[in-house]
């Protein structure tokens, strides 16, 4: 396949460094990749996006195939004309709703069925049709489909699944076809069962992706859960291909993560979370809400280069708040995908000089410190 080449600049440990080369420019990994549900990051401007640190955004086929089509986007030009972003876009499948909206679809081997959570009307997603739909959004990186089980589930149901969602990445590969400059990822299911992780990988390796997601996880099972699972589904997956955990997370599951083989992620949690008043810092996470920060003039975290923290007093961003204004949640947005970022470039860093469990170490102790005392 000729979609995008993998480079590993440095490992220490488990955790890995490199650059995920794409036509639309490079991706420093470890990634983190905001996301851009609807064609844009909420109350985020592109460049301002970029701004943080961003490489790569997450598009999601099931929102855009419902609204405003796959169809008019490809018409328009293509996602990244329509969205004004340059860079690479990942997006995914479409099947994590496939178990998110489990009340509005009916799954068969061929594929989903769905009632649109917008107004009802009726859509077929196949892995064949999930192709097609990328390839009208013409997304960098495409994400084969696939069916992942809300956890816990009993093992028999976890095993069904992953081997249909096998059958589907077979399809999935053959819908793709020969597309240079764009690359298609397999995901890896299984569950927690560390044998049907097992044959998932060595199923995806036979069909053969440009790189391999780890699915299933951050779907209810908890964080402990979660890194018991990565201590090995990881080192299952091709060495010479980038590894994407999807849909984490917070921030010490991320470092988590990075420390078990993990070079990809994405997650609403700091966008999300910058619309409802909670900050991400270096001492934790706070809420903007409460009425310690009415009087306090100083940044939300003084280390921090975001323009909410250079410009702006926690008493400022504790009244816009309170008023919803909208500036309320451009700048903690801002902040909060600025944070996570730094985050990556601290890792990068640590891990090409062979520090990184010092920088881990660090991480979490300066974390559980807690806020600054109030004024």
């Amino acid at each position: 396949m000729t979609g995008i080449t993998f480079e590993k600049t440095g490992q220490d440990g488990k955790a890995r460094t490199g650059v995920i080369h794409t036509t639309r420019g490079d991706i420093r990994t470890p990634a983190f990749m905001p996301v851009g549900t609807a064609a844009t990051v909420k109350a985020m401007m592109p460049d301002s996006v970029a701004a943080t640190g961003a490489d790569v955004l997450l598009g999601n086929t099931y929102h855009l195939m419902l609204r405003p089509t796959a169809e008019r986007i490809d018409r328009l030009g293509g996602l990244h004309k329509f969205m004004n972003w340059d860079k690479p876009i990942l997006t995914d499948s479409g099947g994590f709703q496939v178990m998110s909206l489990a009340s509005l679809r009916k799954l068969t081997e061929r594929g989903v069925t769905f009632k649109s959570h917008i107004d009802g009307s009726k859509h077929e997603i196949t892995p064949e049709r999930s192709m097609e739909i990328q390839r009208l959004l013409g997304s960098d990186i495409v994400m084969c489909f696939d069916e992942c089980p809300a956890l816990p589930a009993d093992r028999k149901r976890i095993a069904e699944s992953m081997e249909l969602s096998m059958r589907w990445a077979a399809r999935s590969k053959e819908a793709f076809g020969e597309r240079p400059g764009h690359a298609l990822f397999g995901i890896q299911q299984g569950g927690l069962e560390e044998d049907l992780r097992q044959q998932s990988a060595e199923a995806l390796r036979e069909i053969g992706f440009d790189g391999y997601a780890v699915g299933g996880l951050a779907v209810g099972e908890g964080q402990e859960a979660m890194f018991g699972c990565l201590d090995y589904a990881p080192d299952q997956l091709p060495e010479d291909k980038p590894r994407y955990l999807m849909g984490v997370g917070k921030p010490d599951d991320i470092v988590g993560a990075v420390a078990r083989g993990i070079d990809m992620m994405d997650c609403v949690l700091p966008s999300r979370s910058g619309r409802t008043g909670q900050v991400f810092t270096r001492l934790g996470v706070l809420n903007i809400k409460n009425a310690r920060h009415m009087d306090d003039p100083r940044p939300l975290d003084e280390h921090c280069g975001c323009p909410a923290c250079r410009n702006y007093s926690r008493a400022y961003l504790h009244h816009v708040f309170r008023s919803q204004e909208i500036i309320s949640s451009m700048l903690l947005t801002w902040h909060n995908l600025h944070y996570y970022q730094d985050i990556m470039a601290g890792m990068r860093d640590a891990i090409t000089a062979g520090t990184f469990a010092a920088w881990q170490s660090e991480f979490h102790a300066t974390r559980a410190q807690g806020d600054v005392d109030p004024v």
